[in-house]
């Protein structure tokens, strides 16, 4: 006896969640007419924020860089938001009097802080394709500002 009334109360508690589970999907909304198209995702690997903020533009950019290529010294005014779609690049920043350098691979992101003055070099046989979120873009200015060479990472 004890164990069909446990029964009965498993099967009640099972027609229960079935019932939640059928009305909670029945609630949502299904997208009409929309695609989405995933062009890039990655775990982050860095440390930092960059906050929005109003008025200034967004950009966002692929860019691909084959064999022995490279950025050259720049920044970015408001920063950048990096996912690495294919390949591999290492980051030379300048901190202080210091070389500071990170190689990131393919199905990583990282951030380039405002301001933060660095070079990024393929030093692989392949290219690398990155996908590029520039926030706090100055209205009608360039993601990109070139930086002279800091001296601070000889031989790049």
């Amino acid at each position: 006896m004890r164990r069909a009334v446990g029964w009965a109360v498993v099967s009640v508690a099972l027609a229960g969640v079935v019932i939640a589970m059928t009305l909670g999907t029945s609630a949502a909304t299904p997208p009409v007419g929309l695609t989405n198209i995933g062009l890039a995702r990655g775990t982050n690997a860095s440390d930092g924020t960059i906050p929005l903020k109003a008025g200034s533009d967004v950009a966002v950019a692929q860019i691909t860089v084959g064999p022995g290529g490279s950025s050259g010294w720049h920044s970015h005014p408001g920063g950048a938001i990096v996912v690495v779609q294919q390949g591999s690049l290492t980051v030379y920043r300048s901190v202080g009097r210091e070389c500071q350098s990170t190689t990131y691979t393919a199905g990583q992101a990282f951030i380039e802080r405002p301001g933060e003055v660095n070079q990024v070099i393929n030093a692989s046989s392949y290219p690398y394709v990155l996908y590029v979120t520039f926030p706090r873009v100055p209205q009608g200015a360039s993601a990109r500002t070139d930086e002279p060479d800091p001296g601070t990472c000889p031989g790049l």
